[in-house]
Formats: C-alpha cells, sequence, structure tokens
C-alpha cells in the first residue's frame, strides 16, 4: 500500500510538472496593450505572433506607409520581408521551458527596430508574464509586461 501511495505523488508530482510547461500558452497583451500575441507550442519549444492590433493600419499622414493599408514589417533586415503584414507575424521563438516558471533559450523580434534580441520568459502569475529581450547577457537587454487576454 505505501508503494501505491509514493508512486501516486509521483505521477501526480510528473503531471502537475507537465502541466507548468504548458502556462504561457494563450492569448496575451504587449506592455503596451496595442498588440495581442499569441504564444504557442511548436513542436517542443514555445512560439508566437501578432493576432490582433490596436491599429493595423497605418494611421492618416503616416510617413511608415500609405495611410489606410496594412502595416508592414518594413523594418526587417531582410528586404524580401519587408512586404509582411506585421499582423500575423512571428515575433517569438523556439523557447524552451526551463522549470520554475521560466523559458529560455528563444528569441524575440521586434518589428518596430526590426531587430532580433535572445530571450527568456518568466511568469510571475498566471496572469502576467516577464519577456525580457537582450543581446549577449541578460543584464543588458530590457523587460516587457505581458498580461493574459481574457
Amino acid at each position: 500500500m505505501k508503494t501505491a501511495w509514493v508512486l501516486f505523488f509521483l505521477l501526480a508530482t510528473a503531471l502537475a510538472c507537465v502541466a507548468a510547461t504548458d502556462d504561457i500558452v494563450g492569448l496575451w497583451y504587449d506592455q503596451s496593450k496595442d498588440a495581442k500575441i499569441d504564444i504557442f507550442k511548436c513542436g517542443d519549444k514555445y512560439c508566437g505572433k501578432i493576432v490582433w492590433l490596436q491599429e493595423p493600419n497605418y494611421p492618416p499622414g503616416s510617413k511608415e506607409g500609405t495611410p489606410g493599408t496594412p502595416k508592414l514589417d518594413n523594418n526587417n533586415p531582410d528586404p524580401a520581408l519587408r512586404k509582411a503584414p506585421r499582423l500575423g507575424l512571428q515575433i517569438v521563438q523556439n523557447f524552451q521551458f526551463a522549470g520554475d516558471n521560466l523559458w529560455k533559450n528563444g528569441t524575440v523580434y521586434d518589428p518596430k527596430s526590426g531587430k532580433t534580441y535572445s530571450g527568456k520568459i518568466t511568469m510571475v502569475s498566471p496572469k502576467e508574464l516577464h519577456l525580457r529581450g537582450f543581446v549577449g547577457v541578460s543584464m543588458f537587454g530590457r523587460t516587457e509586461t505581458w498580461t493574459k487576454a481574457e
């Protein structure tokens, strides 16, 4: 009987760990709340794409693009990708669950600057995560707070 309890405890612990790996899956608002990002599993890693923009089209008087047309990834370093719409753009790539509410070894793309950064994601609570983008070491970077979209 004691062996059964030990096995039950080990199984319950293993299932709790598996569930924790997927806690970031879902819809999240970026820090400014002008974009919604869908974080999803991509193989055994985690990725995310822009699925909503508060302002999906260039506004009147825009110098970045033709007013009234969809915003493009016009700052992409690859000229062939500059005509891609921002809506639907994958900006979070290849994060791996590392335990203790941490996902790391991924990259974050900033379509406003056209730059890609190394990144890590820390889940602060079920409704809040910190996404840190950096160059080289985490000390030299910036953290954004994303909130769960209801």
